[in-house]
């Protein structure tokens, strides 16, 4: 879905969220669970929802996409945070337990592939982050780098994150024993921080000066090329519900914050791309 169609479809709930009454709101407790890379935003909203409604008692868990998406299964959040969208076969395991899950698109954010600042490597193929990532490229001097070897970087294999990076720019290759495993963004941030010759992946709300990101194909992550859905490896970010959530209800209303404009100063502050203009 382009960046337009996600404004079309905001403006549509907008409309339809004022109709909702906030006194008919009956949940005092909401369970979030999920992604690391949505958590902030999960984080922010919850921080702005128990000031206006201090009566309700809110959780916000970051166990990654795949953990998030099995809680909303067995019933033990009632949203689930995922930087990516549910597979196949959770979307099984969620009808044969009863569960019907449905996608709510907050917000958009790119893989950024980072570096250490010092590195003078700037640009690289994705072809070339894949070989690197399956061992073919070992060392940085074969890209027109230093003598130095290269410590390649991966989220594990239940991060959403992780998922888009398999599937967008590894083509779901098998990649390579020496790849290093981290379980959440400010991990893998932390270990290209202190890493000269380490190369990784983070979200867009990840970037800062102490990593670098790398032009890939020629795009450079930036919010334009993340929204118009130019830079290669862009993606949304979801809550998911069982149902479409009750009106008037807190889960209801967390789950269209994003479209208030409060809740779209908290994507833009915390790095990420708003889908609304406001």
């Amino acid at each position: 879905m382009s960046a337009y169609q996600f404004r079309n479809l905001s403006t549509v709930l907008i409309g339809f969220s004022l109709l909702v009454c906030w006194a008919g709101a009956a949940d005092k407790v909401l369970q979030i669970d999920g992604s690391t890379t949505v958590g902030p935003l999960g984080d922010a909203f919850a921080e702005v929802f128990k000031e206006l409604h201090p009566d309700v008692s809110i959780t916000v868990k970051k166990t990654g996409s795949g953990d998030g998406a099995a809680a909303l299964i067995d019933g033990r959040c009632d949203i689930a945070m995922m930087s990516r969208f549910m597979k196949d076969k959770e979307f099984q395991q969620a009808i044969e337990k009863g569960v019907y899950p449905v996608a709510h698109v907050i917000a958009m954010d790119g893989v950024c592939i980072v570096v250490h600042p010092s590195n003078p490597i700037s640009e690289l193929r994705m072809d070339q982050v894949r070989d690197i990532y399956m061992g073919k490229i070992t060392n940085w001097k074969e890209l027109g780098g230093p003598d130095m070897p290269i410590v390649p970087v991966s989220r594990d294999t239940s991060s959403g994150t992780y998922e888009s990076f398999h599937s967008m720019v590894m083509n779901n290759e098998k990649m390579a024993p020496n790849v290093e495993y981290v379980n959440s963004n400010p991990q893998a941030h932390a270990r290209i921080r202190s890493t000269p010759g380490a190369i990784g992946y983070v979200g867009i709300g990840f970037l800062d000066r102490y990593v670098k990101p790398l032009k890939i194909n020629g795009v450079t992550p930036t919010r334009s090329t993340i929204a118009k859905g130019i830079y290669p490896v862009s993606r949304p970010l979801f809550l998911f519900t069982n149902g479409y959530p009750k009106l008037g209800s807190i889960v209801h209303a967390f789950c269209t914050f994003y479209l208030t404009e409060k809740g779209q100063e908290i994507i833009e502050a915390k790095g990420f791309v708003p889908l609304t203009e406001y």
